[in-house]
């Protein structure tokens, strides 16, 4: 196979792929652990920048940075400090951290001595302790009281909301020794840098870290990883993506979530590249937004990872006059990219974007667009090396049916040793594997005859309109075509005869101005399925997204619901307070409270023929 300049092999095709795959993977790599990835980094890249952090995510800031080799005595003291705390192998450490150089100290130190548990900290408390319950957690690391931060008092309502706590460790703030709480800088500068005091044989099938998926409201499920998954994904992310000791990758994305973690951390550490942590907040400060043109002048980033509605951000920063030639592509994941924003974001910048697809459970991707063949455009790629990745018909009860034809839509099942061995919550598992080893994503998609795949949507996203299955994808991008649309978001909304109608919502860019009519006027002399035409458009100042920043499609159901809820109420003249939310018993519940609690007998012929749950509070 011909090389790249870093000596890593080309991928033009699905030939390409098969034929790295004729190699063994575990002769592709000597590490066995995570940590080994450290220890052989340092060996390799001592003094060489592994990490750069900007405090204020700005250009101008002066940053702190660590060698390859302070950074492995870090993780090793770090390690040290859980093994003192009697960590083992099987207890996990949890996190509450913004992007910080010790966020990574202790998912790296977390996983060298037991199980890391990441943590969104824009989660509410009683959210925070179901998850450290789910993961039988007694330990905490927490940001401390820093100024502008809600961390510390979330971290001190979870531990009075859970007395079985045994430690919190607070990161960047004072000890308190008479209320059990430690600092981590003081703590970790008593351990030895220089080797791990009591080393543990990590084997490849030890449970190394606990994330979890499901976005930023309702009960999140926790997907374990396994050492193997990490030091596979972590090889494949530094191959794949061409790095190199002279690569610089910028991180914005919170590293709570796997792609930050695997995708622009561990695996450019597998190859003695940089890392560029922009700022506690990541791209949810928007002075990152406003300088990231300059931070990649200033470092010379030659790539980075983001979600949609980044790219679409970055369209709004002027480009000209800063050197980015640097940059050699953006990667995004985690979410669908519109056809429209690739090609408006490649017009604009001169970057090419990267689109690959992969999810939490897989240890983070499946899927890319080969970077030196041809990329399809609005196609997730050709799969992964040691990666099965197929559309399959799955019938009624979970079970594999047969593999899709090339261009017939399937659900989309993955089998790979970086899969996950299943939800630590039990109930989670139903229906999760058709086969054995074959884990179903709950995407929707097809292939080509050429191995590319292309998402169609989630199962759950579809729009049933009338018995008539709409991907809500032909909605949004026929909307992104138009001129002052940022972002678009296509849903069902609740219908007494359709079951279900198809609708949106939009948010403007900056600077321009469109109605709602407009805009549905617009889908509607667009798109050649009549059917998938929206019957309303909505403009909200904001779409929802998660902490990532995918759309969050959950709270626009709401949104929908809650409208219908009160349009119907109003015109049985019925007065009420409405509010849509998460369920645990319904997935999703109207919950109303009635001015007249005579009302109340008059609410069954009025909400009763919608599919949704209501609930009389």
């Amino acid at each position: 196979m011909m090389t790249t300049k870093n000596g890593h092999p080309r991928f033009a095709t699905l030939a390409d792929v098969e034929a790295y795959e004729t190699v063994p993977i575990w002769e592709r790599f000597s590490a066995r652990s995570t940590y080994d990835i450290f220890k052989e980094g340092a060996a390799k890249w001592g003094e060489r920048p592994a990490l750069h952090f900007l405090p204020r995510g700005e250009a101008t800031d002066t940053p702190i940075t660590y060698s390859y080799r302070q950074l492995v005595e870090r993780i090793t003291q770090t390690a040290n400090f859980f093994q003192s705390l009697g960590v083992g192998p099987k207890d996990p450490i949890s996190y509450l951290l913004p992007n910080l150089p010790e966020t990574h100290f202790v998912i790296w130190g977390g996983e060298t001595a037991g199980i890391v548990n990441a943590i969104n900290p824009l989660l509410e408390p009683t959210q925070i302790v179901e998850i450290m319950r789910a993961a039988k957690s007694t330990r905490l690391v927490a940001l401390g009281p820093v100024p502008g931060a809600e961390i510390w008092a979330k971290a001190l309502e979870v531990r009075k909301l859970m007395p079985e706590i045994e430690t919190v460790i607070q990161v960047l703030g004072k000890p308190e020794p008479a209320s059990g709480i430690l600092s981590f800088e003081e703590e970790i500068a008593k351990q030895p840098a220089d080797r791990l005091i009591r080393p543990r044989s990590i084997e490849l099938d030890d449970l190394c870290s606990y994330f979890h998926t499901g976005g930023t409201t309702g009960a999140p499920k926790i997907a374990p990883h396994l050492q193997r998954g990490e030091l596979i994904m972590a090889h494949m992310m530094g191959v794949l993506t061409d790095l190199g000791p002279d690569d610089v990758l910028l991180c914005g994305l919170p590293l709570f979530h796997v792609n930050a973690v695997v995708v622009t951390g561990l695996g450019p550490w597998t190859t003695g590249a940089s890392v560029v942590l922009a700022g506690p907040s990541g791209f949810r400060n928007p002075n990152l937004i406003r300088d990231f043109w300059k931070i990649v002048e200033r470092f010379k980033v030659t790539t980075f990872s983001a979600v949609p509605t980044i790219y679409s951000a970055l369209l709004n920063v002027p480009i000209a006059g800063t050197d980015v030639s640097s940059l050699r592509y953006g990667i995004c994941g985690a979410a669908p990219m519109p056809v429209e924003v690739i090609r408006a974001f490649e017009q604009a910048t001169g970057v090419k974007i990267l689109e690959g697809y992969g999810l939490t459970e897989g240890t983070t991707a499946s899927s890319f667009n080969p970077r030196d063949g041809e990329r399809r455009i609005g196609s997730i790629g050709l799969r992964i090396p040691y990666q099965s990745v197929k559309p399959c018909i799955v019938d009624d009860a979970g079970s594999y049916v047969r593999d899709c034809k090339p261009g017939e839509i399937g659900t989309i099942l993955i089998k790979a040793e970086t899969v996950f061995p299943g939800y630590l919550q039990a109930q989670h598992n139903k229906k999760l594997w058709p086969a054995p080893g074959l884990l179903n994503t709950g995407d929707l998609g097809r292939i080509d005859e050429q191995g590319y795949l292309w998402l169609t949507g989630r199962a759950k996203d579809l729009i049933i309109r009338g018995g008539h299955n709409i991907d809500p994808s032909i909605i949004e991008e026929t909307l992104h075509r138009h001129p002052a649309v940022a972002l678009a978001a296509a849903i069902g909304k609740p219908d007494l005869r359709a079951g279900e109608l198809p609708m949106a919502y939009v948010q403007l860019k900056p600077g321009h101005l469109a109605t709602a009519d407009e805009l549905r006027d617009f889908a509607k002399n667009k798109i050649v399925e009549r059917a998938a035409a929206p019957v309303e458009v909505v403009i909200l100042d904001r779409i929802p997204v998660t902490a990532v920043g995918k759309i969050f499609k959950p709270d626009l159901r709401y949104l929908a619901i809650k409208a219908v809820c009160e349009a119907a109420l109003a015109e049985a003249r019925i007065k009420a307070t409405v509010s849509v939310g998460s369920d645990p018993v319904h997935g999703t519940l109207a919950n109303l409270a009635l001015a007249s609690p005579g009302d109340a007998l008059e609410i069954g012929a009025v909400l009763g023929r919608y599919a949704f749950k209501y609930k009389i509070a």
